[in-house]
């Protein structure tokens, strides 16, 4: 199947769907480092119109990445919900986005289309999209699940503890935990990256954070973001809440991550089982991000955007608790700028949500990019706006041991109070009980008698 389309006389062909995808992408370093992105802003015009005009059907009919070759295409094409595509089974691209964009499509609607979209779909039609209209779209979706808490409900932003530690020591771990908790951060998760995948050290992590957790009653869960073997070694000898993986759009990207789609379904069910979830079992986490299958050489041609989507339906299959994008980690070679950060981190957010995922955003750059903390308080605000699930919260907002730029326990407290947003209703609860917050919302003095400092 090919297309083609005409604009100022000049002729303008692509030979198949996977080259419109990525001709239509706005322009980020990534699709030009693979040999991908369009050569003039014309030609992405022209593949936009093209894209515009193909049909939702055609994506059932036509794969991207071999059926044979792929299992997350088998994944995807399996699992589509054929009856509720029935209600956008004539739609255009275009068709779609202006039905997205209407008054009439509510939370409940986009809900129920959710499963009838592939990753290929709502790729498509974010790059029709402009910005505002990936906020729009995103801030109607509402996408709760539950563990320990609610994350996720309209008017609430949930925040990621990450307390990582250079040397994995316990004391550092536990002090910057307390810190974040003061801040009120945590209620997504408490979840460190740990400096190596030892079994001994990420079950010693573990049982610390399940103590403090247990100690103060937090109604919140905790994770080591450590390989999915490690997880599945200590299923039985660790406090294990939520088990964490990270995730490709392909079959191959996945295999360079040491995994596939039948280990991540062994560790869910194992999870499953240890029933440590007391309002939920949403219990896998998992991360994702733009380029990967392009740095593991696993995209088969595909646009990095279209790879991440991909990502998603790999994530929707194991119903987690969270799942985001650590959008500009990857570096400059794949997303340059503020300016492709920002907008990667917006169609991340907006394809993730419309596809039933609850979609959180590590708002971050690496210090070779040509980005800086004002973008990122542009895209946090952003994201605010569009309803994210998450973020993270890192002392200080820089890393020390990933060695990247994120956002602060500072930065969460700004954009709930610049857009009304409130932490999950238990840990709200929590806050309160526990002197950190007011009954509106406004945190507290801290004294050195406070129990968390004093019991620890």
């Amino acid at each position: 199947m090919s297309y083609s389309d005409t604009i100022q006389q000049h002729v303008y062909s692509f030979p198949d769907l996977k080259s419109v995808l990525a001709k239509a992408s706005p322009f980020r370093t990534g699709d030009a480092l693979a040999g991908l992105a369009a050569e003039s802003n014309m030609e992405r015009v022209a593949a936009q119109f093209v894209l515009s005009e193909i049909a939702l059907k055609d994506f059932l009919n036509v794969t991207i990445i071999p059926y044979e070759k792929d299992e997350v295409t088998r994944l995807i094409m399996d699992t589509h919900d054929a009856v509720a595509f029935q209600e956008i089974s004539e739609f255009t691209v275009g068709d779609l986005r202006n039905w997205l964009l209407s008054h009439e499509v509510d939370s409940q609607k986009l809900a129920q289309i959710a499963k009838a979209l592939t990753p290929e779909m709502v790729a498509a039609v974010s790059k029709l999209m402009r910005n505002q209209d990936l906020i729009s779209v995103a801030q109607k979706c509402e996408v709760v699940t539950q563990f320990r808490n609610t994350i996720g409900k309209k008017g609430h932003l949930s925040v990621r503890l990450q307390p990582n530690h250079p040397t994995d020591d316990l004391h550092g771990i536990a002090a910057s935990i307390v810190d974040g908790l003061l801040y009120g951060s945590g209620d997504a998760v408490i979840g460190i990256n740990p400096v190596t995948d030892s079994v001994d050290i990420v079950g010693d992590q573990l049982k610390m954070m399940d103590e403090i957790r247990q100690r103060f009653d937090i109604p919140t869960q905790i994770c080591v973001l450590c390989h999915l073997t490690t997880s599945l070694e200590l299923l039985n000898k660790a406090p294990i809440d939520l088990v964490f993986q990270s995730i490709g759009g392909t079959e191959k990207t996945n295999a360079s991550f040491g995994i596939n789609l039948s280990m991540l379904q062994e560790a869910y069910d194992g999870a499953l089982q240890l029933n440590r979830g007391t309002l939920g079992n949403n219990l896998m986490y998992f991360e994702t991000g733009q380029g990967s299958s392009l740095s593991a050489n696993a995209h088969w041609g595909v646009d990095q955007q279209t790879c991440e989507a991909r990502a998603y339906a790999v994530a929707r299959q194991f119903n987690p608790l969270l799942v985001n994008s650590v959008v500009g980690f990857i570096g400059p070679e794949y997303l340059y700028d503020g300016k492709q950060i920002t907008r990667a981190g917006l169609e991340d957010h907006f394809c993730g949500k419309l596809m039933g995922l609850p979609m959180g955003m590590d708002v971050c750059y690496t210090n070779h990019a040509e980005a800086d903390q004002d973008d990122m308080d542009n895209l946090l605000t952003l994201l605010g706006v569009a309803g994210c699930n998450f973020i993270m919260g890192v002392p200080g907002s820089d890393d020390v041991m990933l060695n990247y730029q994120s956002t602060s326990f500072h930065d969460a407290l700004y954009v709930r109070k610049v857009l009304n947003k409130k932490s999950a209703p238990e840990f709200e609860k929590w806050l309160l009980n526990m002197g950190i917050l007011d009954d509106v919302g406004n945190r507290l003095p801290i004294e050195p008698s406070h129990r968390l400092l004093k019991n620890l």
